[in-house]
């Protein structure tokens, strides 16, 4: 893997799209340069010895007990938040236990996605079926879904036509995809910017809707059968117990406000960590350290962050040791960020609201550069 960010033809620069970002003062649109071409064999050293720093800190060792701890923790706000609902009976409050099953479901699925990282435990089949069990049985979601969608994001973070999170969808992320929309698309595509976080709503439904669709139509996905029973197990009993205690207005608000918040936490943590960042061209070639680095966020905040967000506060760690226990990335970020500091390496943070204008204003701009029909979509990308 080659240091530089281009190939053959191409300039070496990356899209700059977080621009508005106070530590990144660059006009809207302009290019940010990749590091001049190194040798392959130092970019490979680069990385070893972050890894062997990070190594000698204990940063990668198993964090069990603390897990558990949430684990457990969770489990029973889990049920004691249905305890409640059903003490309540038929009461308006019951939004509120709505509320607090929401945040639990999201605990759910920042564990399940710590464990399919396998953080966790030392043994990949224990991770693996925590992950199952936990995204499936207590979250409602698809371990075999996430998994390779996220892996294939990992594997190349805001690269057009590898990372899936910047793929075809509602949302167009790139210049290139919102040319392509006409009408009500072309209307959306324009405005997309500030109705990305009402979107949000949609996304804890969009998340089980995807698990089944996945599951139904990959015959081959492993323990299929256990991962959908798990799945309409959970979803079902909920939707019956709803139902069973409210009637159908309450029951409809409930279930409504419990999901719609599901993805707002889900995808309030999401949103924050790539997006308004640079866009990797296709064909450019990075090695691993500026691949990660680059086009990730991290956001400023405490321990209340930390725990909204699932540690995905810290992105560009999570991203440069996507096995590093939750719990340890708050301390290699001091370590992480020094090394880029030494060697170059932009090492962006911001804080949570600012993150989310910067979503905001990239994606508002996106929408609006396809409106121009004088700019070409390539000189779009590269101009300095």
């Amino acid at each position: 893997m080659r240091c530089s960010a281009g190939s053959g033809g191409t300039t070496g620069r990356l899209e700059s799209d977080h621009a508005d970002h106070p530590r990144h003062r660059r006009r809207p649109g302009a290019a940010i340069t990749a590091p001049a071409r190194p040798r392959t064999s130092r970019c490979a050293s680069e990385y070893a010895e972050l890894s062997r720093t990070v190594r000698d800190a204990r940063l990668l060792e198993r964090r069990l007990p603390w897990y558990w701890a949430r684990i457990l923790g969770s489990t029973a706000a889990f049920l004691a938040g249905w305890a409640v609902f059903v003490v309540l009976q038929d009461s308006w409050f019951q939004l509120a236990v709505a509320a607090g099953l929401a945040l639990v479901a999201a605990q759910f699925g920042f564990l399940g996605h710590d464990a399919a990282h396998r953080q966790i435990f030392a043994s990949a089949a224990c991770n693996t079926w925590a992950a199952r069990l936990i995204a499936g049985g207590l979250g409602g979601l698809s371990h075999t879904w996430w998994a390779s969608k996220h892996s294939r994001h990992h594997a190349a973070p805001n690269q057009e036509g590898k990372d899936p999170d910047i793929g075809a969808g509602v949302i167009a992320f790139t210049a290139q995809a919102a040319h392509r929309r006409s009408g009500v698309a072309r209307w959306f595509t324009d405005r997309q910017g500030w109705l990305f976080f009402p979107l949000l709503a949609f996304e804890g439904l969009h998340l089980h809707v995807a698990s089944f669709r996945v599951l139904l139509s990959r015959r081959d996905a492993p323990y299929r059968r256990l991962e959908l029973g798990l799945i309409t197990a959970r979803l079902g009993a909920n939707l019956a117990v709803v139902l069973l205690v409210l009637p159908v207005g309450k029951a409809a608000a409930f279930l409504a406000l419990q999901v719609g918040l599901l993805g707002v936490f889900l995808g309030g943590s999401f949103a924050p960590n790539h997006k308004g960042m640079p866009v990797v061209p296709r064909e450019a070639k990075l090695d691993f350290l500026r691949r990660q680095v680059l086009v990730s966020r991290n956001i400023d905040g405490g321990r209340l962050t930390d725990f909204a967000m699932g540690g995905l506060n810290y992105q560009v760690e999570h991203h440069l040791f996507p096995s590093m226990p939750r719990p340890n990335l708050r301390r290699a970020q001091p370590l992480v960020r020094a090394f880029c500091e030494e060697r170059g390496v932009p090492y962006t943070q911001t804080s949570l609201l600012g993150s989310y204008a910067i979503v905001v204003r990239y994606l508002n701009r996106v929408g609006l550069a396809a409106r121009d029909p004088f700019t070409c979509p390539l000189v779009e990308r590269y101009r300095a």
